[in-house]
């Protein structure tokens, strides 16, 4: 028992860990592509970690309830952006490209941020973070043209690059927008996002029903749903809140940036994945730009980060 208290008051490892978690949600989503629809597979990932937080802690998030009536509407664009949306276009994402391409993609994010920040609210930008926006943006077009810089005057683009890079900039623009959460548990805020992401995700499982892409109930099918629903949908957030809440934001930033690294060796070993010169390159491009993006040198990292 010590030790496992031990290892939650580490912040560094909570870190890592969260990261682990997210980085195998990429390698779950890939794996079972064609096999698990990903609407009901985006639905149980929020479903489960409903039930577990209205069964455990109910009363934070009854004593949270009058802030979360008055704040509804910021509360119901931050679930619908940064929870819905978020993980529907994930798993259909990982349908069509790889999970090490997904994982490279995701450290788009904090530049994302950046450039959301500065058209929804107006944040100054620095011809620095300009910079670092551009070089990031040529890391991204490194990986959707696989390295093949004809592909871009061809516009032959993978499908489903092009959806998680759209998606990266709509988390982007759901961890800009951050500011807008009311004062509240970080537990209620969980609460809050989880269940409106299920019962938003539903009418689009209903349809993935209507067309005859149904789960078949087998392991496969089981074991991804509980790990979506039990690492990145629960245990990935409780570790990452704990981490920014012992060592802050900006110093738990970095560690988004393990992802790509778990992906490649978890991909590779697990998956077959095999990574290329385009990988590193596009990888390296991007981190540059973010480490100017960030202004400081560092990443800062939403507060409550979903991937």
């Amino acid at each position: 028992m010590k030790r496992i208290f031990s290892f939650f008051d580490n912040a560094y490892l909570m870190a890592a860990f969260a990261t682990l978690s997210w980085s195998g949600n990429h390698i779950v989503g890939r794996a079972v592509a064609g096999h698990v629809p990903p609407y009901w597979l985006s639905m149980m990932r929020w479903l489960l970690p409903t039930v577990l937080l209205v069964v455990f802690c109910r009363e934070i998030i009854r004593r949270d309830w009058p802030v979360i009536r008055s704040h509804w509407k910021s509360l119901l664009f931050l679930a619908f952006t940064g929870g819905t949306m978020f993980s529907l276009l994930q798993y259909v994402g990982l349908q069509l490209t790889s999970a090490l391409n997904v994982s490279v993609l995701n450290s788009l994010t904090p530049v994302a941020m950046v450039a959301a920040a500065g058209l929804i609210f107006r944040d100054y930008i620095v011809p620095r973070q300009m910079i670092g926006l551009a070089i990031s943006l040529i890391g991204v077009l490194t990986i959707l043209s696989h390295g093949d810089w004809h592909a871009l005057t061809q516009l032959e683009f993978n499908t489903g690059d092009v959806l998680i890079v759209f998606n990266m900039v709509l988390f982007g623009v759901y961890a800009a927008c951050l500011r807008l959460r009311p004062d509240m548990h970080w537990l209620s805020f969980a609460f809050v996002i989880a269940s409106i992401s299920a019962l938003s995700t539903m009418p689009f499982v209903a349809w993935e029903y209507q067309t005859g892409y149904r789960p078949a109930f087998d392991l496969a099918t089981i074991g991804a749903a509980l790990y979506v629903a039990l690492f990145p949908g629960f245990l990935s957030v409780a570790a990452w809140n704990r981490a920014t809440d012992l060592i802050g934001s900006n110093r738990a930033g970095p560690f988004m940036h393990l992802i790509p690294l778990y992906s490649a060796i978890l991909a590779s070993v697990l998956l077959g994945e095999q990574i290329g010169i385009f990988h590193v390159v596009g990888l390296a491009l991007i981190l540059v730009g973010v480490w100017l993006a960030s202004g400081r040198g560092r990443a800062a990292a939403p507060e409550a980060a979903s991937s």
